[in-house]
């Protein structure tokens, strides 16, 4: 709080001074007389009437600044020690206009009360809700990577999953619903700090891309946050309403592939007097359809075949925040906010079964799906901030059930019924944190933190109206972390340890079997280190370690099935164990006059990686089993670039360049229905390059190019793929309005290939509605006043709860 007010202060000091000989402004201290005045009032909103602090006061003798003042929170000043003669009083706060008035001080009258000084809004006050920079930024700090969104990246979609495909070292996999960091799906995502209570793929289709502030790649985490994610973390920041009064974003778009498909949002914000209130609301609606094949030869056996399918998924998705901020006063503030996702999907999935053997009868299975999925949380924190400013304790709760039915039927290609399945999933999810931040000198600063998480989830299998099969899971982790940071002049330091206990059971019925259950508990330590050395403003260089770990989840360990084809099915195993991974990470980031480049290098020392693999099905010699399994040991090493560069005023590029490698040993079925061990080395190559051509002030094209090498697995490998788009954007109505336009895949060179040599010779392509045309619109809206409580929390979105997602 005194930080803010001398800088107020020394801001209006240095926009008042006329000539070399005035005095500097200080808080309540004046230029000595031996006669004496005072000066007292308070100063308020015109419109609102509510009290305006830190609103900066200055007193002018002749042109020379001799006094001045902030107001206090209740928007009063008090000045004393002013001479008895006319001087001239004004008044300045951001957003509104200046107020000029003088007083006559003399021994008859040495005490003036202006009492109630209303200010103007200024008619030139920015009333947008979001503030955009033109050019994306990328800056390396100790422990992440952060992309500040500009409106050149905002142009590439309507949703931050289009905006991460943007992004070097990430990749998004709207087909697979996988996201992943470096080339690794064992990815946490993050919105403001904070776990998201949906999945990786639903968070980013769900939150506007104008809703962005800062995309944090956080490649080796802290003891701060969850060891979980063995790739790292992306932290989602969102612009925080710093308005007043009513504002608003209202996104829509429309997606032309094979067929069209909608998108649309609104954001509402009011502030009033100490209170904040907030709405989200999101609709996503359309049909996608997918297509694939897989060739299996099973070296000249007799029932080779090729399998085919056809993916019909129809989705009306509702998506709604609501929530409140109470600023009790400057120091404590009091959340809540509730999401509510409903989902009324249709899908229909066609797959059939074409026999090299004449003699052997073609298949065609084709399975339709209802179910209405709903995901309900409840969140409430509590933030307090000391009487030093960066000091702060939090304390949140956050409640969530998830419902995720099932029912299909399935019939042949004659539309003979063949089978009905009824799934139930409901799922309970609780966590609890407390975090304290306590920097105990300029260059200090120790963080403390406790946290409870309790999961608990029951499946339900139902074939036919019999039961066949019942799954529960409950899992209990609590953890405590520290962490240590201390910087020099050139160096700095960081130093944490994160203890978490880990309790799981699992209870798996299937009828005609015997009832299994499995039990794990783990008390593990994860240390994190960070050491960053700048030894100009224009060079840093970074060093950093980390312990992860990445839990089998629910559907991981999950024996009930998963999907079904018609010589494929797909379900978890029970006996998987955690992986945990060592992480080493260099970097050096240089700016540049127009720009900046990072470089780095990382290796991981990975234990027990969970991977999926193909094997004999015990429960259906018929079919093939898709399942988990832990391999025994894997070695990750990698280099990357990536950076940003202006090479003409109206030429941008955001690059970046990766290449990883990869040993991995594990244990796979083969042709001959055996296990046997096996090895690989791999090498992966990915690029992608985004340009940005500012045709005029408000209108720009955008090139966006990307390829993504061959990769090896020790059962599967993918082969390359690569596409280039081609978008633009006009801003409208001052920019508070966009329209963007986006030709994506403009070759229609996206799609899965994939291939294996065991248990058989496996070929395989998977091709999504990549070739598609995206027209987004965006308008803002609002007529707020920012206040003072705003601009202290603006740059601390991570921590706060509320705002405009």
């Amino acid at each position: 709080m005194k930080v803010k007010a001398i800088m107020l202060c020394l801001l209006a000091s240095i926009a008042g001074m006329q000539a070399q000989q005035s005095v500097p402004p200080t808080i309540n201290t004046t230029v000595k007389t031996d006669a004496k005045g005072t000066l007292t009032g308070k100063v308020i909103d015109n419109k609102t009437k509510e009290p305006l602090p830190y609103v900066t006061i200055t007193v002018k003798d002749d042109g020379k600044v001799i006094s001045g003042s902030i107001t206090k929170e209740n928007g009063t000043f008090n000045l004393n020690d002013l001479p008895l003669k006319t001087l001239h009083i004004e008044i300045v706060f951001i957003g509104y206009a200046k107020f000029e008035t003088t007083v006559n001080f003399s021994k008859e009258e040495n005490t003036i009360n202006l009492k109630n000084i209303a200010l103007e809004e200024e008619a030139k006050q920015l009333n947008e809700v979001i503030i955009t920079k033109d050019k994306t930024a990328i800056v390396q700090k100790i422990d992440r990577k952060i992309v500040t969104v500009g409106k050149d990246l905002q142009a590439t979609g309507s949703t931050a999953a289009d905006i991460m495909n943007n992004i070097p070292t990430v990749n998004v996999d709207l087909q697979n619903n996988t996201v992943s960091l470096r080339g690794n799906e064992n990815v946490k995502i993050l919105i403001n700090g904070k776990p998201s209570n949906l999945t990786a793929i639903q968070a980013l289709q769900q939150i506007p891309s104008t809703s962005i502030k800062q995309i944090e790649l956080i490649t080796n985490p802290s003891a701060k946050y969850n060891p979980e994610g063995m790739s790292g973390i992306i932290n989602i920041v969102l612009n925080k309403n710093s308005m007043m009064g009513f504002n608003g974003n209202v996104n829509s778009g429309v997606v032309f592939g094979i067929v069209p498909k909608f998108n649309g949002s609104f954001d509402l914000n009011y502030k009033v007097n100490k209170f904040n209130f907030y709405s989200t609301y999101s609709l996503n609606h359309g049909k996608r359809i997918n297509k694939g094949i897989v060739h299996w030869d099973k070296y000249n056996s007799a029932e080779d075949y090729d399998l085919s399918f056809k993916i019909t998924e129809f989705n009306k998705e509702h998506f709604t925040k609501l929530g409140s901020d109470y600023y009790i006063n400057d120091k404590n503030t009091v959340s809540f906010y509730t999401l509510q996702t409903f989902n009324s999907p249709l899908f229909k999935f066609e797959n059939g079964v074409d026999y090299s053997n004449p003699a052997t009868t073609d298949q065609l299975q084709i399975q339709n799906s209802t179910g209405k999925s709903k995901n309900q949380t409840y969140n409430l924190a509590f933030k307090h901030i000391f009487d030093k400013e960066e000091k702060t304790l939090d304390i949140e709760l956050n409640y969530n059930t998830d419902k995720s039915p099932e029912n299909s039927l399935y019939t042949d290609g004659n539309n003979a019924f063949l089978r009905k399945n009824n799934v139930t999933k409901n799922g309970k999810n609780f966590i609890g944190n407390i975090d304290f931040v306590n920097p105990i000198n300029e260059t200090t600063k120790v963080e403390l933190g406790l946290e409870s998480r309790l999961d608990e989830t029951s499946n339900t299998f139902v074939v036919n109206d019999n039961f066949d099969a019942d799954f529960n899971f409950e899992r209990n982790i609590q953890s405590a972390y520290g962490n240590f940071s201390k910087q020099f002049t050139k160096w700095s330091y960081q130093l944490g340890l994160r203890l978490e206990s880990y309790d799981v059971k699992g209870t798996f019925k299937k009828s005609g079997f015997p009832n299994e259950t499995f039990t794990d508990y783990i008390f593990t330590a994860y240390p994190s280190a960070y050491l960053t050395y700048n030894p100009s403003e224009n060079n840093s260089f970074n060093f950093n370690y980390s312990r992860r770990v990445d839990r089998p989840n629910m559907d991981q360990v999950n024996k009930i099935r998963q999907w079904s084809a018609s010589t494929i099915e797909q379900i978890g195993n029970s006996e998987l164990k955690p992986q945990f991974t060592n992480s080493i990470e260099a970097n050096y980031t240089r700016k540049l006059q127009k720009g900046s480049i990072t470089a780095g290098a990382f290796v991981r020392f990975i234990k027990d990686e969970i991977n999926q693999v193909l094997t004999s099905n015990p429960y259906d010699p018929t079919k093939q089993l898709m399942t988990f399994t832990n391999f025994d040991k894997n070695q990750e090493y990698g280099l990357e670039v990536s950076g940003s560069y202006e090479f003409k005023k109206w030429w941008n590029v955001n690059f970046g360049v990766d290449n990883y490698f990869n040993n991995t040993r594990g244990i796979i079925e083969k042709r001959d229905g055996n296990l046997y061990e096996e090895s690989i080395h791999a090498s992966i190559f990915n690029s992608r390059m985004n340009h940005t051509f500012k045709v005029t002030k408000n209108f720009r094209l955008i090139w966006f190019t990307m390829y993504s090498g061959a990769r090896q697995g020790l059962q599967f490998s993918n082969k390359d793929m690569w596409k280039t788009d081609l978008g633009s954007r006009l801003d409208l109505f001052e920019g508070k309005g966009s329209l963007s336009l986006r030709f994506n895949d403009i070759f229609k060179t996206m799609q899965s290939r994939f291939y294996s040599t065991e248990p058989a010779n496996i070929n395989g392509k998977f091709r999504w509605e990549s070739q598609t045309v995206n027209l987004n619109f965006s308008y803002r809206f609002g007529s707020g006043k920012n206040k003072s409580l705003d601009r202290k929390q603006r740059d601390n979105n991570v921590k706060q709860g509320g705002g405009m997602f």
